[in-house]
This record gives C-alpha cells, structure tokens and sequence, in this order.
C-alpha cells in the first residue's frame, strides 16, 4: 500500500494476544501502514485508560504521606502523649527510610513490577498502603506512630518508580513527560484536596469517641483501599496483553513505540540490566537531581500547614490557606510541561523552576509581614512542583532498555528520597526561629545543588549527541560494528541513540 500524507508504514513487532498476529518478535517484521488519525486516536485511548486512573492512584499515596502535617495542627502529638517536639521529624524520617523503610524498598518494588504484571502490583500495593493509613488513625502511644509511619513507607515506596516505568512502556519517548507531569500534578492537587478534607474533617472531633485528626486517617485511608479494589479491575497490564484496544489498535501502539526505542520489545528481565543502571553516571546523576530537588519538594508538602499557622493564622485557617498555592502549583506544572514541550529541552526547564524556587525563598527570609511570606510561599512552590514534574519523567526519556530504565527510576526515588529525609530532619522544632531561617537557607543550597546537576546532565548529553552525529557522519563508530544487528544495540549506548536534553 502507498503511503499517503496522513498515513504511516512501519515495522510491527508481533504481540501474543491470541486475537493478534502472533509472529515472533525475531522474525522479519510486516509493514503495517495506518493513518496519523488513527495514531491520534490509539493514544487518546492510551490516555483515558492510564492518566485519570493512574493520577488518583498518586494523588491518594501523596494524600495519605502528607495528610500527617494536617493533623499535627489538630492536635495529634499531645493527644498520643508525645511531648518531644521533634518526634513528628523523626517519624517523617521514619516514613522515608532510616536506613530501611521506603528507601530500601525503592529498587527491589521496580524488580518485582518488571517481573509481575502493574495490574497485580500496583493495585497490591494500594491496599497494602491505605490499610495502613486507616490504621493510624487507632494509633494511641509514640511507638505505634513510628511502627505505623515505617509500614507506609513500605508500603508505597513502589507505586511512583513503578506508574513512570509503565508510562514509559505505552509512550514514545517525547510523550513521556506530558504524561509524568499530569500524573506529578497529582501531588500539587492532593495538597489542595487534603486542606480541604482536613477543614471539614477537622469538625468531627469526639465522633464515635475518636479525635478529629484520627479522623482524616480512618476515612482518607478507607478511601484509598476502595479504590486500590477497583484498581485490579482497570490498571492495565504491558502493552502487549493489554485488553483496552482492539486487534488493530494494539498493532498500531506496537509498531509506533517500536519505532521510538525498547518499548515494544518482549524483553525478559535480567540481572545485568540492573548492573548496567548502578554502572552508569547518567542514571547516577538522574538521582541526585531529584535527591537536590526532593529537600525542597517533601519539607514544603509536609510543613506548609506549619509554616503557614506560623504566620499566625489558626490552625483551621492554614488548612484552607494551603489550597491556593497548590492549585497554582498544578497549574504551572501544566505551563512548564507545555514550553519544554515546545522548546523540545528538559532541563533548561528544571533550572528555570529552580530559580523560580530561589526567588520564593529569598521572599521567605527577606520579609517579615505574613502576605509577603505567603506570597513567597506561592513563588517557592510553583518553582519546586513545576521542576519535579519535569525531573523524574527525564531518565523515563533517555534510558533504555527496559529493565534499566525500571531500576533507573528506583534508584532515582531512592537516592532522592535522602534528600526527603534530610528535609524533614532539619525542619525541626529547634531550628523555628526567625521563620524557618536555617531551614530555608539550607533548602537554598539543596536546590541550586539540584540546578548544577541539571546544568551537568544538559551540557553532557549535548556533547554526546554531537559527538554521536559526528562519528554517524564519518559512517564509523569507534569499538563498536554498526554492522551488527540492532537487537545487539538496544539501548541508550546505541550509537544511533539520541538523548532527550
């Protein structure tokens, strides 16, 4: 068949499902031609079926992370008998790793994901966590608050890492970030959701003889484990067994990601992929991006409702006072998404939300009436949010193949999630004075760290391509035959391969 304007022919790999060709991978591939309208609509399908699903799932794991800070304001440390005030740091700290929790489990949560199936995993995982928040709010000693902040780390410490991998399997590479950024937002409107619910939740205090902060744990948790049940029945599985696409749709998804990189390969999990992540300084640079940006990210979701009632507003007050500026956040998440889009750059991108950031805590220090402070609150969050929406869909970018891009986004969490640890260390109950001075001096360094990093993987990967393009001009690439199959060179170390910048 002749190609027209509107219509593709590209190679199409062979997936397993019974109602689709089932010709091996192996084999010389058919050309299978369809039109950009169809393309449109397979991805459209892709969308409705992965992003509103997949979303909720993050906004109720950020949800039942930070709704804590929301219920310290409602008096939860005095009424468990906790009387050190830096208790609530150390069960933030818990929750992130001390050595084990979520950090620890990071990586091995993206093994397991690449060998199971997302809709048993992550959906496991969701009512793993949100049994766990439900149980917070029974807790009645300082030792149950830290057993039970350990358990939720575990608990969710796969479902970010694993939903950037799955995206990573149904998108072509330049698609990715679009997709992580609305998924990311899901944290900026669970900010918004959560002061909302903590106002009105805040008035059902001595309800069945329960506090009004044990409340916010009970029901926002209950909520969270009706949807992981419903989750087994719409997460979908790998594109090749997906059932929300016909025939002929599955075979357009498949050929286009088969044209942009690994995604419709049949890869089987192997340990070297693992190796070949913890081995490259990309991978290594990826996480401490995010670690450099992480500081910022946690100690603002997790302290906001603090820093604001330290403005002197009541505590009912700073829960509705902590909408806004996350409903904005969600919306320059949009913006930034949107010009990297066009600019086709990630990380001019991240250190321009980082400036922003600077911009919002230097109005943090440098003032002293509460509107400026709460403006510098907006500046500071825009900044932070619309940088971490772009920073963890990059590796989703530009590693491959399969199985290192899934340990690539667990060491990018795990790594970065030190930096979530240190931020809720240092703010501290000790370190209040003149409005969080040090803190926010030290989240100044964390994220202008974070900005170097940037700067390195931006500079590096640019001379890479163009040294790339240099040797594929010459029609040589030093140690390495291009005459070989390209089965051979899958991945990012393929000389033909280009970086996302």
């Amino acid at each position: 068949m002749s190609s027209s304007p509107t219509e593709k022919t590209l190679d199409s790999p062979s997936p397993p499902r019974s109602d689709v060709d089932t010709a091996s991978v192996g084999s010389p591939a058919e050309k299978l031609s369809y039109t950009v309208e169809e393309e449109a609509r397979v991805v459209r399908k892709v969308d409705w079926a992965l992003l509103p699903g997949l979303t909720a799932l993050y906004l109720l794991s950020f949800l039942d992370r930070s709704n804590i800070g929301n219920a310290k304001l409602l008096g939860m440390l005095t009424d468990i008998g906790i009387t050190d005030a830096s208790a609530y740091n150390t069960s933030l700290a818990l929750y992130f790793a001390t050595c084990t929790s979520y950090v620890l489990f990071e990586i091995p949560a993206q093994i397991v994901l690449k060998k199971l199936n997302p809709r048993i995993w992550l959906p496991t995982i969701t009512i793993a966590w949100g049994i766990t928040a439900t149980l917070q709010g029974l807790i009645s000693n300082e030792k149950g608050f830290y057993a039970a902040r350990f358990f939720m780390g575990v608990a969710e410490a796969g479902l970010f890492p694993g939903v950037i991998f799955v995206f990573s399997m149904f998108y072509k590479r330049n698609e990715r970030h679009w997709r992580v950024a609305v998924f990311f937002g899901g944290a900026a409107l669970a900010g918004a959701f959560g002061g909302v619910l903590a106002w009105a939740i805040g008035h059902m205090n001595n309800v069945g003889t329960r506090p009004s902060w044990a409340w916010i744990f009970i029901l926002e948790g209950l909520l969270t484990v009706v949807v992981g049940v419903s989750a087994y029945f719409w997460v979908p599985r790998y594109p090749r067994e997906s059932t929300f696409l016909n025939p002929r749709e599955l075979e357009i998804l498949l050929a286009r990601l088969a044209e942009d990189g690994d995604s419709a390969d049949k890869e089987a999990f192997e340990w070297k992929g693992v190796a070949a992540a913890f081995k490259d300084h990309l991978v290594i640079a990826y996480s401490f991006l995010f670690h450099g940006f992480a500081f910022p990210l946690y100690s603002l979701s997790l302290f906001l409702p603090t820093i604001i009632s330290g403005l002197g507003y009541a505590s009912w007050k700073a829960q509705l006072l902590t909408i806004p500026p996350y409903g904005v956040a969600f919306l320059s998440i949009l913006l930034f998404a949107f010009t990297s889009h066009k600019s086709n750059k990630r990380g001019l991108w991240i250190i321009i939300g980082g400036a922003i950031a600077l911009v919002g805590y230097i109005v943090l220090l440098a003032t002293n009436t509460s509107g400026a402070r709460y403006a510098g609150v907006f500046v500071t969050v825009i900044g932070i949010y619309s940088s971490n929406a772009l920073l963890l869909s990059w590796p989703a970018e530009d590693v491959s193949p399969q199985t290192k891009r899934a340990t690539a986004s667990g060491m990018q969490i795990f790594i970065g999630d030190i930096g979530a640890i240190s931020g809720v260390l240092v703010y501290r109950p000790s370190l209040v004075a003149n409005f969080y001075r040090t803190p926010h001096i030290v989240a100044i360094a964390y994220t202008v760290f974070g900005m170097l990093v940037a700067a390195y993987l931006w500079i590096w990967m640019s001379k890479e391509n163009k040294r790339r393009e240099a040797t594929r001009a010459e029609g040589k690439e030093e140690g390495v035959s291009l005459a070989l199959d390209s089965a051979q060179l899958k991945g990012d170390r393929h000389p033909d391969y280009r970086y996302q910048l």
